[in-house]
């Protein structure tokens, strides 16, 4: 597991990227984030342990695979966390309405 978070970390994608340097650097309200984390079987995109909060950022594939989605969010869920997912061209195309939503949901 650890070998693949590695390698999904090097190998990000260009909106993994965007969202990775907004919110790099404790540089969201002070918290520290983690790309390509681990949590039991699962390796999420990113991830604030503090606040509990999971971000997910989602490709074409992803519209074949939302059952899978829907359980695993449930599975997270139930461990305490809260998972907000975003489409890939909602991150390229209104950076700043998805960074907003972030930052609403680290609020609460």
């Amino acid at each position: 597991m650890k070998q693949k978070c590695r390698y999904l970390r090097v190998n990000q994608t260009d909106v993994e990227k965007l969202i990775w340097e907004q919110l790099r650097n404790r540089r969201l309200e002070g918290l520290k984030f983690r790309r390509q984390h681990s949590i039991e079987r699962y390796i999420v995109d990113f991830v604030c342990l503090e606040c509990k909060l999971i971000i997910e950022l989602d490709g074409g594939q992803h519209s074949e695979k939302f059952k899978y989605d829907d359980y695993r969010t449930s599975c997270l869920q139930g461990k305490g966390y809260r998972v907000i997912r975003f489409w890939n061209h909602d991150v390229m195309n209104n950076l700043e309405v998805v960074l907003r939503e972030i930052y609403e949901e680290v609020q609460k």
